[in-house]
């Protein structure tokens, strides 16, 4: 048994990864911003407030063994900060060099960051996936963000010994979703009618239970220290064949008619949504064979799976809607 501290405890990942690491017999302590956090009664909580250069760690890290810290400022589509990488830094990078300090001061033999895709890159051109041995290319605060608290906790680890292993996971879906997904999640199970019939792109994505299975490999595995990981369910799918499998786990028709790319891109720019329609026409490919590899590690969920777990929780929780012919 391992003793865990879940950074972002009450957040969409964090919850999860928390639910399982008590199912599977480990010690758990959840850091959360304030007792108003939602979190499961089953998990101790530390309340930390605000992730920075100053936040006080000690309670939290009193026994711990291994930190996986979630928490962070997250992509934001309508940015309200008046310097946002300066926002990002303060948050992302700063306090997880202070978390990683503090960590290897209290005795904690490894901390697992979860970074993001977003430091390889937005998109893949045809035939190309994203790997570690990449020259990062983040192009917003938050990617910038995310691969300084990188190297931070690289920094960190070579001066103090802790034990680092960074993850990028592309876009995580699961239940409990929100954002883009949670959007388009409704749209297809109102039967709403999409112009994306016959898109050619491929896009990587990770099921939550997928996720939280891979970080507690790279938690307990001794192969996974000082290790940089990309991980996805081993799928790559178009925005079309998504909406179908979609569909299918909601039990709608998935209504796809035609539209002209270069079409759909104008129609986005005169709605003010012109990142959204690059994402569902662009492509982004991972290649995880590193950590499949290293840790033998194998997803325990086909993207089938994944999407049915999340389409039975949106249709728990709309339950008034009705479903179409």
């Amino acid at each position: 048994m391992t003793t865990f501290l879940v950074t972002g405890a009450s957040g969409f990942v964090g919850q999860a990864l928390c639910a399982e690491l008590l199912f599977r017999g480990h010690s758990v302590c959840g850091a959360v911003r304030s007792r108003m956090s939602s979190i499961s009664s089953a998990v101790p909580v530390a309340v930390v407030g605000e992730i920075g250069a100053d936040t006080d760690w000690t309670v939290a890290l009193d026994g711990v063994e291994v930190v996986i810290h979630l928490a962070a400022r997250v992509h934001v589509m309508r940015e309200n900060a008046m310097d946002p990488l300066a926002e990002f830094r303060r948050i992302n990078v700063a306090g997880t060099e202070h978390l990683a300090r503090c960590a290897a001061a209290s005795g904690v033999k490894r901390m697992v960051y979860v970074s993001s895709i977003k430091v390889n890159g937005e998109q893949t051109s045809s035939g190309q996936q994203f790997s570690e041995t990449d020259m990062p290319a983040a192009q917003d605060p938050y990617g910038v963000s995310k691969w300084e608290a990188e190297q931070a906790l690289r920094r960190v680890a070579s001066e103090t010994g802790l034990e680092d292993v960074i993850v990028r996971p592309p876009l995580v879906y699961g239940p409990g979703v929100k954002g883009n997904f949670a959007q388009m999640l409704n749209v297809v199970a109102k039967g709403i009618p999409l112009p994306f019939a016959s898109l050619q792109n491929r896009r990587s994505l990770i099921c939550l239970g997928n996720l939280v299975d891979a970080l507690i490999a790279c938690s307990t595995h001794p192969a996974a220290a000082g290790q940089t990981y990309l991980v996805s369910d081993g799928e790559d799918v178009s925005t079309t064949a998504l909406i179908e499998k979609m569909a299918h786990a909601l039990g709608r028709n998935s209504r796809l008619f035609y539209l002209p790319p270069v079409l759909l891109r104008i129609l986005a720019a005169l709605l003010g949504r012109p990142e959204q329609i690059a994402r569902l026409l662009g492509s982004l490919r991972v290649n995880d064979e590193k950590i499949r590899g290293d840790l033998a590690w194998v997803s325990p969920f086909t993207m089938e799976q994944g999407l049915q777990a999340t389409a039975d929780w949106y249709l728990g929780h709309t339950s008034g809607q009705g479903k179409d012919g």
